[in-house]
């Protein structure tokens, strides 16, 4: 198992800081750029519409925008793990989510096809309880 090394170049890496990017900016244009035309992505929102796979880049946008909307985020990278066709990152995020501070450790497992991501499946180490009471 491999911890964080800013220094040392991959996909994973260089992915992970582009979806960061995202949820922090709101610039999704990096990410969207290093996405395959069939990107697809899982998140554990307990919402409706959010309860399933979700595909596209558009829906992508949507994401970032709820997510911004309802939570100010810095994410922190922990460990890297990358094979020929995966990567993951467990990484921590903190922030106020609806007015509250909030902190927890997710994981999130990217596939990719060639350079480009495919997919991700996000995994969240604790219930989102405040997102059920925006």
């Amino acid at each position: 198992m491999e911890k964080y090394a800013g220094s040392v170049p991959s996909r994973t890496r260089d992915v992970f800081d582009a979806f960061k990017q995202a949820l922090e900016t709101g610039d999704t244009d990096d990410f969207l750029q290093k996405a395959t035309e069939d990107f697809r992505f899982s998140v554990p929102l307990p919402l409706e519409g959010w309860n399933h796979e979700q595909q596209g880049k558009k829906r992508f946008e949507d994401l970032v925008r709820f997510e911004r909307s309802v939570f100010q985020m810095q994410l922190t990278p922990l460990i890297v793990l990358e094979n020929e066709d995966n990567g993951m990152v467990v990484f921590r995020s903190e922030g106020s989510l609806n007015g509250r501070d909030f902190r927890n450790e997710l994981a999130i497992v990217f596939e990719f096809e060639g350079e480009r991501v495919r997919s991700f499946r996000e995994y969240v180490g604790m219930p989102l309880k405040n997102y059920e009471n925006p």
